[in-house]
């Protein structure tokens, strides 16, 4: 904790700080895949973060001195950073999703689904016509949900979640965006607690990672809810459950949109006969299908 000490005496400025964390985070081995991908950008967007400052901020005022109090705080955030391995957005309390801000906490996911680019273009030209009734099932933070109520904007959205402490900040989210009249958050295990409900459009970013990749995985995603990621050995125990009952919650003409990012192959073995519409993702990312509720219903025949 030595450098602690030096860094309050020696740095003054706001630059200073992005300059000496950057030097940290350079030496410290981390992952960088939550919102950044290297030191200079993780570097620059804790010390403004810390300070609740824009990253737009004037480069003039980046001569400013900061207080004991705002150094001791960002000096305690770069510790955990290095020593914990906790994501920036977790030591933010903040992640960015389609250009919108969301809480988060450890209780979810950070939001990083690659479904962002069917958002953006309205879900053509899958989606037949516009979904009055949709669920983002697996919804963590919210973030899927409240951007498609963003998106379309006459549309009901439910957002489901096995946590209760999910859907605690699901909620957060939901006020924070206004969206208080179109959008809610049901407890459900699974469709448990969907019983009678049909929707136009379902999305679901739901756990698939596998025991070997969750194992192998860096430090970093140790730090958000296993529950969230994994899904047994091959992590396709809550994809198969799912498949087998997500065609009684569509509507005639609704369609699913489902990510498995690299259970992908895994599930291509477990259902050779299904054919999966696999989304080629214009910002990148992969292992997101989409499926009719025709299909789903073949599947269930088979």
């Amino acid at each position: 904790m030595r450098y602690k000490q030096s860094a309050i005496k020696d740095l003054s400025s706001i630059k200073d700080f992005i300059r000496w964390t950057f030097s940290r985070f350079q030496h410290s081995n981390l992952f960088y895949g939550h919102g950044t991908d290297n030191p200079w950008d993780e570097a620059v967007q804790l010390v403004m973060g810390a300070l609740k400052l824009p990253l737009d901020f004037d480069r003039d005022m980046l001569d400013c001195s900061l207080t004991h109090n705002e150094k001791k705080h960002i000096l305690k955030l770069v510790h955990r950073r290095i020593t914990q391995r906790e994501p920036l957005p977790y030591l933010l309390g903040e992640a960015w999703f389609m250009g919108l801000p969301f809480k988060v906490t450890k209780d979810t996911l950070i939001p990083r689904s690659p479904i962002i680019s069917l958002l953006e273009s309205e879900f053509a030209p899958w989606l037949a016509h516009y979904p009055l009734n949709i669920l983002d099932m697996c919804t963590g933070s919210g973030c899927l949900g409240i951007a498609a109520a963003l998106v379309f904007d006459d549309a009901q959205v439910d957002l489901s979640d096995i946590s209760e402490a999910a859907l605690v900040v699901a909620n957060d989210n939901i006020q924070r965006h206004q969206v208080e009249d179109r959008v809610q958050t049901i407890q459900s295990d699974m469709f448990a607690g969907l019983v009678g409900k049909q929707y136009d459009l379902i999305i679901c970013n739901p756990p698939y990672v596998d025991a070997n990749d969750f194992h192998s995985a860096p430090a970093e995603f140790h730090n958000e809810p296993e529950l969230a990621l994994t899904s047994g050995e091959d992590g396709l125990d809550f994809t198969r459950a799912f498949l087998a009952q997500a065609a009684h919650y569509l509507q005639d003409n609704g369609i699913l949109v489902y990510e498995v990012g690299n259970s992908e192959v895994a599930l291509q073995a477990a259902y050779p006969d299904v054919p999966f519409m696999w989304v080629e993702l214009e910002q990148g990312g992969n292992g997101v299908f989409i499926l009719t509720k025709e299909q789903l219903i073949e599947l269930l025949q088979e």
